[in-house]
């Protein structure tokens, strides 16, 4: 890598007509682009709820990384998206120590979500596959992309009416 990865703040999720596919959307806000990063309706699942602070009555694969995490004593600091090779997101967990562990990008952003820590991207990746915001300032896309995060409930993605955010598709 040669820059210093970039910091995104995660939007939430979107499910696509094929319904096998959810995308995360993550905004650089600095460099006013938008990282869309295709996940599985169960992983996309996982992201919406962590983002919307709810819990499952047990807990889920990722509630159970953030529990195990902490009984080690130790915290998340961090997670990045590393690379994009033949289309797919690698990502790492970067614990408070330092150390890296190798991940999914939809894991480290569900655990992300959940720990409340920040996102970063490798600024080679975003360069490869961030696309640039159209139309709107950063405020005005994030404020119009929130309204429709309101309206949705992480159960729209497992099935029924595909929503659409305001303004059409992104």
């Amino acid at each position: 890598m040669s820059a210093d990865p970039v910091e995104l703040e995660v939007l939430g999720v979107r499910r696509q007509a094929d319904p096998d596919q959810v995308v995360v959307l993550l905004l650089d806000i600095a460099g006013r682009r938008l990282l869309p990063v295709v996940v599985g309706p169960v992983e996309g699942a996982a992201i919406a709820a962590g983002h919307a602070q709810r819990s499952a009555p047990r807990p889920m694969t990722h509630d159970l990384l953030v529990a195990l995490l902490d009984a080690c004593g130790t915290t998340l600091d961090a997670v990045e998206v590393t690379e994009l090779r033949d289309g797919v997101f690698h990502a790492a967990l970067i614990l408070a120590d330092g150390r890296r562990v190798d991940s999914r990008a939809s894991d480290a952003i569900a655990v992300a979500v959940r720990v409340r820590c920040p996102v970063r991207c490798a600024a080679d990746v975003l360069d490869e596959a961030g696309l640039p915001l159209q139309e709107h300032t950063p405020e005005e896309q994030v404020a119009e992309f929130r309204a429709f995060l309101d309206t949705v409930d992480p159960d729209d993605f497992l099935g029924g009416a595909d929503p659409a955010p305001p303004g059409g598709p992104v």
